[in-house]
């Protein structure tokens, strides 16, 4: 059943409100990613943990993928119930949860371990409004704006994500000069407005279904089965025994394996019931599938990208061009602001284009031009040009906003109104777990690369260096991903590798020489760039992959202006609308 829109919310004052809002919402989601990513190593200084020590590697793991992990995992759940009881009511509980984690994690007391606990719990709490928040305001944008202002819409928001991505690596390298529980608190004023703003403001234009029931099995088994792939996957990449990784672990191949098999049984599932959380007959429209399997591969080929990149500046770049360990992340994130430039260049430019023209054109592009940037990262040397860098970081920043809204546009256009919150949740979740993917994807090909060659690179300096060869040796063994996080936290690891009665027994220079700043990245650079250039190709591969995909999308296909198959059926949004051609529809007169 479906009721007419109020006719005071076509005003387009409301259109604004909703843009505004929801990208206030995104904003504070990215604001609080990346504030947190820059001020890790001031957030464990003062909790009084060495997140690189034995045993607490763990504590440094959740902290990072806690967040993300549960918000991939709720978000399809999340889009359902609120499809079911107001996209608009869920949206605004999704800030308030997100507004109580930030307020918890501000007071977290204690040091060491349960600190660390306490605040990888409450990180989990703002996950859980972080699932509300995203799996409806693609959804709320959808009902709020015509079809023919919707990738314009898409593009703005995504400006909100990306400016709060940038300004949390500013105010993270700030905050956590003052205090790093600040970095938390900062987050809770936009929370508190949001939350009072959504709630006074925005209004719910979707109409619900009656009788509607939740999906209680499909809930569970997809929420278990997700969980236990995405725990595998993040602890693949730890050590496990002798060997650099834990594919090999028994736990690791059991969560993969269960998992996978929960998630056979949800989808069988899912077939039968009346009401499925997962609504796999949108799959029987093209264009939801291709922009669904085409987000998936790009969110694959770059969810990681950032992180590499980063780690790249951090660890090698800037510590060769004279930066101290501790100033080169906010410096990181200065240096790679081409692509968030190009990000905010292309991003509401080809969503207002794809509203004239169709996503076809734009996404394929933009994910060609995404494969040329990655093709051109493999031509650069460890120590590389900035020019070349920032040019190639400008291309990779055009062609994924060239992609982006436009996909997220067609993704939403092609679906019943009735279902907008459950395919916006399954939209984020395919991007959301391709993000998390991506980042164990990308580690284990620079790991990889880092385990053939960084034990001889490292024992050849030491011992050239002055440090006695079975001290060099054992130093040698260290654990490639502690290297990298080492180089990611702006760390300088030789200082924690060799033992204090080591260093002090070296002559000065020999000392100092270790100690400075381009002793670890020069020896880093060879293997590191070893597992960028495998990184990259598969990168290169996953981009060509999005792009086929955006292209067999279709021509251009809005579900709100199909009036041939609401004559034909009598009610928007059928099963047998859902059963239709993907032709593009006769659009009504502008």
């Amino acid at each position: 059943m479906t009721a007419q829109r109020p006719r005071r919310l076509a005003h387009i004052d409301y259109r604004w409100i909703a843009l505004s809002n929801t990208t206030l919402g995104v904003f504070m989601a990215g604001l609080n990613g990346s504030v947190v990513l820059i001020a890790l190593p001031a957030i464990f200084r003062g909790i009084g943990i060495d997140p690189l020590g034995p045993g607490e590697s763990d504590y440094l793991l959740w902290t990072l993928v806690g967040y993300t992990l549960v918000t991939a995992t709720l978000l399809v759940s999340a889009g359902r119930v609120s499809d079911m009881y107001g996209r608009v009511r869920l949206y605004n509980a999704g800030f308030a949860v997100f507004t109580v984690g930030s307020i918890l994690c501000f007071f977290v007391q204690g040091q060491g371990n349960t600190a660390a606990l306490e605040l990888i719990i409450f990180r989990i709490v703002q996950g859980v409004g972080g699932a509300f928040l995203f799996a409806n305001s693609a959804a709320i944008l959808t009902d709020a704006f015509p079809p023919d202002q919707r990738g314009l819409a898409m593009g703005m928001n995504q400006i909100g994500m990306l400016a709060g991505t940038f300004g949390g690596l500013l105010l993270g390298g700030v905050l956590a000069a003052l205090d790093w529980r600040a970095v938390f608190l900062v987050s809770v004023p936009f929370g508190l407005f949001g939350t009072v703003w959504a709630y006074l403001m925005l209004h719910e234009t979707a109409t619900i279904r009656a009788h509607q029931r939740l999906d209680i099995p499909g809930n569970v088994l997809f929420a278990v089965g997700l969980t236990l792939v995405l725990v595998g996957f993040t602890y693949a990449i730890q050590p496990y025994g002798g060997a650099s990784m834990g594919w090999g672990n028994p736990w690791v191949i059991a969560e993969l394996g269960g998992g996978a098999a929960l998630l056979g049984v949800f989808i069988a599932v899912e077939r039968r019931v009346p009401d499925p959380m997962f609504r796999l007959e949108l799959f029987r429209i093209r264009m939801f599938a291709a922009g669904n399997i085409a987000g998936f591969l790009s969110s694959l080929a770059r969810g990681g990208l950032q992180f590499i990149l980063i780690v790249w500046l951090q660890g090698i770049w800037l510590p060769l061009h004279g930066y101290a360990f501790e100033d080169a992340p906010l410096w990181a994130a200065l240096y790679m602001l081409p692509m968030t430039a190009g990000f905010l260049l292309a991003g509401p430019l080809s969503g207002k284009l794809s509203d004239r023209y169709g996503a076809r054109y734009f996404s394929t592009g933009g994910m060609l031009l995404t494969a040329a940037a990655f093709a051109g990262f493999l031509l650069l040397p460890a120590d590389f040009d900035y020019g070349s860098f920032a040019l190639l970081l400008l291309m990779l920043g055009i062609g994924m906003g060239a992609f982006a809204a436009p996909n997220t546009a067609s993704i939403m256009n092609s679906v019943p109104p009735e279902h907008r919150g459950a395919s916006s949740g399954m939209r984020a979740t395919f991007q959301n777990v391709a993000m998390s993917l991506s980042m164990t994807l990308i580690f284990t090909l620079v790991i990889a690369g880092l385990s053939a060659g960084l034990p001889g690179a490292l024992f050849g300096h030491l011992t050239a260096a002055g440090v006695p060869p079975d001290a060099a040796s054992r130093v040698s063994g260290v654990s490639p991903i502690g290297a990298l996080f080492a180089a990611f936290l702006g760390y300088n690891p030789m200082a924690s590798l060799l033992p204090p009665s080591m260093l002090a027994a070296l002559p000065d220079a020999a000392r100092s020489t270790i100690l400075g700043t381009s002793f670890f990245p020069q020896l880093l650079s060879g293997p590191f760039h070893d597992g960028l250039q495998i990184a990259f190709s598969v990168c290169v591969v996953l981009s060509l992959g999005a792009a086929a995909a955006s292209w067999l999308r279709g021509p251009r296909y809005i579900h709100d202006y199909d009036a041939e198959k609401v004559a034909a059926t009598g009610v928007p949004g059928s099963t047998a609308e859902l059963k239709g051609s993907t032709a593009a529809p006769r659009m009504k007169p502008r």
